[in-house]
C-alpha cells in the first residue's frame, strides 16, 4: 500500500487504463525467450507483435472483478514462455509497473485462465476522488482545429424543412451532428455547424424543444454574395463539362418548348468523375458521374463556404451527417464543393434508416408522441403533482432524453427500429434509455439533498478531505465496480470521439466505434450498475463515528459519479434532473 502510494505521488498524471495494459506488456514483454520443444533441442520462440495481438485484458464484469482486474489469456502466456510459467522477475515488475497515468498493483497470480493481476484499489480510489475526480471528467488532451459538422437534413430542397417534413432519419442525423459538436467542442476543436437556419422558422423553434441551439440568421440577412461567388466558380472550373452543354442545346429541335430551352441553355454541368479521380479522393461513388449545378446545390455549398470562413487553420475538416438515403446526394455536393476551388478536407459520417414499422410518423409528430407518453407516465406515478413550469420543464428534458437515447444508442450506420404504439408508455424505472439515465442522476441529487438536511440537523459532520479518509473501507463491490469501469476510463471514452477526424484509410466515410464511443450507451450501462449498487447499500448510515468513515469514502465516490453523470449529458446538451 504504501509503495504503491509513493508511485503515485511521483506523477501528477491522472490514472488511465490505456498506460496501465502498456506498462503490463512491456512487464510481460522480452525480447527473445528461449523454449524446450519436447524432443528437440532448445529453440527460440519469438513474441507476439503487441500491435496485433492484445497481451493484456481489462476485466469490466462484475464476477470477473471479484478475483482480478487484468488477465493476460494462458494462451498468451504459452506463446512467451514454456509450459506458460512466469518467471518470479516478470512477475515482479508485472506487479511493480510505474509510469504516467498507470495504476498501482497489489498482487497477482498464474490461474488456469492466465496471469491475473489486481489493482491497489485503496490507493487507486485515493488518487481518483482527491480534487473531486475533475481531471477524469474531461478530454485528457485538448487538440486543435477547426470542423463544420454539415447537416444535409436542414438545407432547403428547395424549401426549407418544417418539423412535419422532417423525417426520423433527418432527424437522428441532426441529434448526431449536435452530440458530435459537443464532444468535438470538449476536445478543443473550433466547431461551426451548418447550416444557418432562420432564426423565427418553426424548425428552430423545434430544434430548441429537443434542446439543440443551432445557429440562426435573421430575416433580413441573404447568402447572395457567396451564391454568385460560388456560381462564378462552377461556370469557370475545369471540371465543366462544355461539350455536352453545348451539344444538349443543339439537340432541341424547333418545336421545343421555351422553358426547357431555358433551362439548357443556363445549366452548368460538371464532370465529378473527373473531380474525383484527378484529385485523387477515395470512397466516391464511381456512378457519380456528371452534374447539373442546381439553384439548391448552389445555396448548399455557398453556406459550407461561410461556415468556413472564419476558420483559423488553412484546412478545415467538413463532416456531412447524412442518412444513407442522402448520401449519393451529398457525395455530388461534395464533388461541387471541390470543383468550386473548395481544399478543406470531407468526410461523410452516413447514418442508417429510422423505421417505424406500425405507422408513419413525422418528426413533430414523434416529438408530440413522446412528450404526451412522459407526461402521463409521469401523473400516473406523482399524481397531480405534475402541474406547473417545473413540471413542464422535467417533461420537456425528459422527451428529449428519450428521443435522443433512441435514435443514438444505435450504431449510427445500423437501422433503428422504433416502437410508436400510441397505446404504449414510457417506463421511468426501466433499465434502459434515456428516461432510466435521467432517474438515476435525479436519486444522486435527492441522496445529496438528504446528507444536506443532515448536516444541517446536526446529524452528520461535513464531509471531511480525501486525505483524511481510509479507502480500504470500500469493499463493497459494486463501489470498485464504479471506479474501474466507469470514472476512470471516462476521459479515454472521451478522446476517442475525435479519433472520427484522424481517419486517412477507408475513403470518404468514417465510422464512429459506437460500441466504445457511445456516450448513451455508457450511460446506460452506468445507470444499471449504479441502481443496483444503490439499491443493495445504504449509503446514509446511523450518524455514529465510528461508521462515518465508510459513509464519507461513499459520499466521495457518489459525488464524482454525480459530476460524470453531468459531464456525459452535457456532451448530449441534456440538463441533469436533479428532482424527480
Amino acid at each position: 500500500m504504501i509503495a504503491a502510494m509513493e508511485n503515485i505521488e511521483e506523477s501528477s498524471s491522472p490514472l488511465r487504463i490505456a498506460p496501465t495494459v502498456r506498462a503490463l506488456s512491456s512487464a510481460l514483454r522480452a525480447k527473445l525467450v528461449y523454449a524446450h520443444d519436447s524432443g528437440r533441442r532448445d529453440s527460440e520462440r519469438m513474441l507476439p507483435d503487441p500491435e496485433k495481438e492484445k497481451l493484456w485484458f481489462k476485466e469490466s464484469n462484475a464476477r470477473n472483478l471479484r478475483t482480478r482486474d487484468f488477465l493476460s489469456p494462458s494462451t498468451m502466456l504459452n506463446t512467451l514462455y514454456a509450459d506458460g510459467q512466469v518467471p518470479p522477475a516478470v512477475m515482479s515488475r508485472i506487479l511493480s509497473v510505474q509510469g504516467l497515468g498507470v495504476l498501482p498493483m497489489a498482487g497477482g497470480e498464474v490461474m488456469d485462465e492466465g496471469l491475473r493481476v489486481r489493482v491497489d484499489r485503496a490507493a487507486a480510489f485515493r488518487a481518483v476522488l482527491d480534487g473531486g475526480a475533475t481531471e477524469y471528467l474531461t478530454p485528457s488532451a485538448q487538440r486543435q482545429g477547426c470542423v463544420v459538422l454539415n447537416c444535409p437534413a436542414l438545407h432547403p430542397k428547395p424549401e426549407p424543412p418544417t418539423p412535419d417534413s422532417l423525417t426520423l432519419g433527418h432527424l437522428r442525423t441532426i441529434l448526431l451532428a449536435d452530440h458530435m459538436g459537443a464532444l468535438l467542442k470538449g476536445q478543443g476543436f473550433t466547431v461551426s455547424l451548418c447550416p444557418l437556419l432562420p432564426e423565427d422558422s418553426s424548425i428552430v423553434k423545434f430544434l430548441r424543444t429537443l434542446g439543440i441551439d443551432w445557429p440562426t440568421f435573421p430575416a433580413y440577412w441573404t447568402n447572395e454574395e457567396r451564391e454568385a461567388k460560388i456560381q462564378e466558380a462552377l461556370d469557370n472550373s475545369t471540371y465543366r463539362e462544355r461539350e455536352i452543354e453545348r451539344d444538349r442545346r443543339m439537340s432541341g429541335g424547333p418545336g421545343r418548348k421555351k422553358a426547357d430551352k431555358s433551362e439548357n441553355e443556363g445549366a452548368v454541368r460538371i464532370n465529378l468523375k473527373r473531380v474525383f479521380q484527378e484529385e485523387g479522393l477515395q470512397g466516391y461513388d464511381p456512378s457519380l458521374g456528371t452534374c447539373t449545378v442546381h439553384r439548391d446545390s448552389v445555396s448548399h455549398l455557398a453556406q459550407l463556404d461561410l461556415a468556413t470562413a472564419d476558420c483559423t487553420v488553412a484546412m478545415a475538416t467538413a463532416l456531412h451527417v447524412t442518412s444513407c438515403q442522402d448520401e449519393f446526394r451529398q457525395q455530388q455536393i461534395a464533388m461541387l464543393w471541390r470543383a468550386s476551388g473548395a481544399t478543406h478536407r470531407q468526410r461523410h459520417l452516413v447514418c442508417g434508416p429510422v423505421k417505424t414499422p406500425s405507422s408513419q410518423l413525422s418528426s413533430a409528430q414523434y416529438l408530440q408522441l413522446r412528450r404526451g407518453q412522459m407526461k402521463e407516465a409521469s401523473e400516473m406515478k406523482y399524481g397531480d403533482q405534475v402541474e406547473g413550469q417545473t413540471w413542464d420543464d422535467i417533461i420537456r428534458v425528459m422527451s428529449s432524453a428519450t428521443i435522443r437515447f433512441e435514435l443514438l444508442a444505435t450504431v449510427h450506420t445500423s437501422p433503428v427500429t422504433l416502437d410508436v404504439q400510441r397505446e404504449g408508455g414510457v417506463s421511468t424505472k426501466g433499465p434502459r434509455g434515456g428516461v432510466f439515465v435521467m432517474y438515476n442522476c435525479a436519486r444522486l441529487h435527492t441522496l445529496f439533498d438528504s446528507y444536506d438536511r443532515g448536516v444541517e440537523k446536526g446529524l452528520y459532520p461535513e464531509i471531511p478531505d480525501v486525505s483524511e479518509l481510509d479507502f480500504s473501507a470500500l469493499k463493497e463491490e459494486g463501489e470498485w465496480l464504479l471506479l474501474f469501469n466507469y470514472l476512470i476510463p471516462f476521459s479515454e471514452l472521451l478522446d476517442q470521439s475525435g479519433q472520427v477526424l484522424d481517419c486517412e484509410r477507408g475513403g470518404a466515410r468514417v465510422n464512429l466505434k459506437t460500441e466504445q464511443v457511445s456516450i448513451c450507451r455508457f450511460l446506460v450501462s452506468l445507470s444499471k450498475d449504479f441502481s443496483s449498487y444503490y439499491n443493495r447499500v445504504h449509503v446514509l448510515g446511523e450518524p455514529l463515528p465510528h461508521l462515518f468513515n465508510q459513509m464519507f469514502c461513499r459520499l466521495h465516490l457518489l459525488r464524482a459519479l454525480r459530476e460524470l453523470y453531468h459531464s456525459a449529458l452535457e456532451t448530449l446538451n441534456l440538463p441533469p434532473i436533479r428532482q424527480l
